[in-house]
């Protein structure tokens, strides 16, 4: 008999048998002895989740027979699980990702549309009848996906953004638990936003100071960026698509301005695309992986630094406007196929499928000392004043036997608090130093500042955010690491900028955390 971690459940027993004549579900133990009555929530497989007058109670399902309306079919049970949000990841990276575990499992897989925006891959194994589960994407838009799981018509969100104070506090109050915590949500795959033009426009880099102002309505002609006397069309996708709102939450929230009643919004990348590549005059925001015949700006900051969206730049987070792709999970068990399926999201093979459908994957990657020429560069032309030759020597000294690692991890604002992608990268990187998967001698945690305050002070704060991301890594870790590998952590401060100290979004880059590894 295995109920509930069982003994005070068979407490409540007779109390729960009393409520029998208005509930679903009746679970009984095979010795007849105890009786849990209720409204069934849902069944992975192998666990019951019940709701009790008691409130909700999870029964491992070996241990009892089922009775009642409700009850699943336990001989050909289908997993079903349904994904609502980003319509880029529920149109594009998941349906990728499903028929990548399918070949790996040996898996058929059968799509319907079910609705206008929805539809449904089934998982067929040659052996059995029955599916073995059903996913239902729902295109939606990542804030009708959070919506969709706090009033129970999702079981996981896929979002182009990190979730917002507002929907944390929805979906708590829905009783799924904290999903800003770590192990609530996970990176499947990045993505950038970038600003594109016609090849025809005049204009090469664009500071992200001046892209807010455009988008807000506060530069109207390119004269104002020294371009041509020539208005300025503004292109968007989608309002409320996760890429907006991204948009809304990285690049103009600095600004707190609303964007402007001038642009245009498509509801197709496509679109958007092609209405700027036949434009000189126009400018717009799209993804990384959907640029098309449109020309990417790289970023730019007053000191002369630029920063181009690449594959590594990236997923160093090098780049400031990283768009990172999570899924957001609730506070309850998923069926086992499910779990089988996130789990595959992490593996190698995966990574690959990944890259296949133009998204940036989470594969480490080491970066040589001898490929750091344009940031050593800038370490000497813009590093702080108060960084002398002897803390670039020691610098350098420091990481010419190491090669960076391409995992790297920032804070929320004001806060030593990792940021959502710095947390996942946090447990994907004690997931590969505990399988052994790095083939390192030693890792180094080394810590960055911005410029503000004395070099000093900034060493002593870069060197504590060092030690903060090698503890939350080495907590992460579940069983152990090789007792050879050396972990240590080191703090260079303002030595090596990333970007100009002149902006927040400038600021923010340099506050890092990089990975070295021997």
């Amino acid at each position: 008999m295995k109920i509930l971690r069982a003994a005070f459940v068979a407490l409540l027993s007779l109390s729960l048998a009393q409520g029998a004549s208005a509930q679903d579900i009746t679970l009984t133990s095979y010795d007849g002895k105890v009786e849990v009555v209720g409204t069934l929530l849902g069944y992975d497989g192998e666990f019951y989740r019940v709701d009790t007058q008691f409130g909700e109670l999870t029964i491992d399902g070996s241990g009892v027979t089922c009775d009642g309306p409700a009850c699943p079919n336990l001989t050909d049970f289908v997993a079903e699980v349904r994904f609502s949000g980003s319509s880029v990841m529920a149109e594009t990276l998941m349906p990728a990702l499903v028929q990548g575990f399918a070949v790996q499992e040996g898996l058929s897989v059968s799509v319907s549309e079910t609705a206008v925006t929805q539809r449904e891959y089934t998982l067929h194994h040659p052996d059995r009848f029955a599916p073995l589960a059903r996913f239902t994407f729902s295109v939606t838009g990542t804030s009708q996906g959070f919506a969709d799981l706090a009033k129970g018509a999702a079981d996981i969100v896929l979002a182009q953004r990190e979730i917002r104070p507002d929907e944390t506090k929805l979906n708590r109050d829905a009783g799924l638990g904290d999903l800003t915590q770590a192990r609530r949500s996970r990176v499947l795959a990045l993505d950038a936003i970038v600003p594109i033009v016609s090849d025809d426009n005049p204009i090469r880099q664009i500071s992200p100071a001046d892209l807010a102002k455009i988008f807000t309505g506060q530069n109207t002609n390119w004269s104002d960026l020294g371009g041509p006397d020539a208005p300025i069309s503004l292109y968007l996708p989608k309002a409320g698509s996760g890429l907006t709102q991204a948009i809304e939450d990285l690049l103009l929230a600095p600004v707190d301005a609303p964007i402007s009643a001038d642009v245009t919004f498509h509801a197709r990348n496509s679109d958007l695309v092609r209405a700027i590549s036949g434009d000189p005059f126009a400018i717009g925001i799209a993804s990384l992986a959907e640029t098309g015949e449109a020309r990417a700006l790289p970023l730019t900051g007053g000191c002369g630094h630029t920063l181009s969206a690449t594959r590594q730049s990236v997923k160093t987070e090098d780049y400031p406007l990283t768009a990172p792709m999570f899924i957001y999970l609730p506070q309850r068990r998923l069926p086992r196929l499910a779990r089988q399926f996130l789990a595959y999201t992490q593996s190698g093979v995966a990574q690959m499928v990944i890259r296949q459908v133009g998204f940036v994957d989470q594969s480490p990657e080491t970066i040589g000392m001898a490929l750091q020429g344009e940031r050593l560069v800038n370490a000497v032309s813009t590093g702080g004043t108060e960084v002398g030759l002897e803390e670039l020597q020691r610098m350098i000294e420091t990481l010419r036997p190491l090669s960076r690692l391409s995992l790297s991890f920032r804070f929320e604002p004001g806060s030593s608090r990792p940021d959502a992608q710095s947390r996942s990268n946090i447990l994907h990187l004690a997931q590969v130093l505990e399988s052994g998967r790095l083939d390192a001698r030693q890792v180094t945690f080394v810590g960055f500042s911005d410029g503000d305050g004395a070099a000093t002070s900034n060493t002593r704060i870069a060197l504590q955010r060092a030690k903060t991301v090698r503890n939350a890594v080495l907590a992460a870790i579940e069983t152990s690491i090789p007792a050879s590998l050396e972990i240590a952590v080191e703090g260079f401060g303002e030595a090596m900028p990333m970007a100009c100290d002149d902006t927040e979004w400038g600021r923010k880059v340099n506050r890092r955390v990089e990975v070295w590894i021997r």
